[in-house]
């Protein structure tokens, strides 16, 4: 699946890219945003992520344009959660609205379910997998044999960055980002406090060293 992503802010577009390309999707990020139809056209994408606010022209008139001649799905991304900004979008043509600053997990959930309606897109699981534990993202627990613990969001987002690096150092940065996003307002001691209740938990259930600690980098699965 190709999604490409209408969006200026480099940060933000990094974001995304980085998470949906650990999903197994294809990105693209548009190279001439005077010429956004013709990067489409090109590039033949199964959902667009379209900022509102663009150099050039908005996010509504490249929306309308790709209307006249492609369903394609949109998911418009937008600073302005005002009622009528979403049903401008709507009327525009777009699939679903998600408010700045995004929450990752929900983004991917609505890409994912744009695409199943658009596609009749399977995902092929909702658990990630290391060893004899599973991450289950839909029910927020990690399950093992005999073994169900329920996670907050945060600890599913810790879980889920450490899963994907299968064993490699997840960067301390990388985690902060993963969570919350930004790492404007969030320190070391935020991460540190979260992982130590999620230690705590997994104590519990005979898995005090399932994650590990690289001083001055990050963290991983023991193995």
């Amino acid at each position: 699946m190709k999604i490409l992503i209408v969006e200026d802010d480099q940060t933000l577009f990094q974001l995304l890219a980085n998470e949906l390309n650990q999903w197994g999707y294809e990105t693209k990020g548009v190279e001439n945003f005077n010429e956004v139809y013709q990067e489409v056209l090109h590039f033949q994408p199964e959902l667009i992520l379209m900022d509102v606010t663009l150099p050039y022209y908005n996010g509504f008139y490249w929306t309308e344009k790709i209307r006249q001649h492609s369903k394609v799905p949109i998911i418009f991304i937008s600073s302005h959660s005002e009622s009528m900004n979403i049903v401008q979008a709507m009327q525009y043509g777009a699939d679903d609205y998600i408010v700045k600053p995004i929450d990752i997990a929900v983004t991917r959930a609505k890409i994912q379910a744009v695409l199943r309606r658009a596609y009749d897109y399977v995902v092929e699981s909702d658990k990630l997998a290391y060893k004899n534990l599973s991450l289950n993202l839909a029910a927020c627990k990690l399950e093992g044999q005999d073994i169900s613990i329920d996670l907050t969001r945060t600890e599913l987002l810790i879980l889920e960055c450490l899963f994907l690096a299968k064993g490699d150092i997840a960067k301390r940065e990388s985690i902060i980002e993963h969570c919350w996003q930004s790492d404007q307002f969030i320190d070391d001691n935020t991460l540190a406090v979260n992982m130590t209740r999620l230690r705590k938990k997994l104590t519990k259930v005979g898995l005090s060293d399932f994650i590990m600690t690289k001083k001055g980098v990050g963290y991983y699965l023991h193995e």
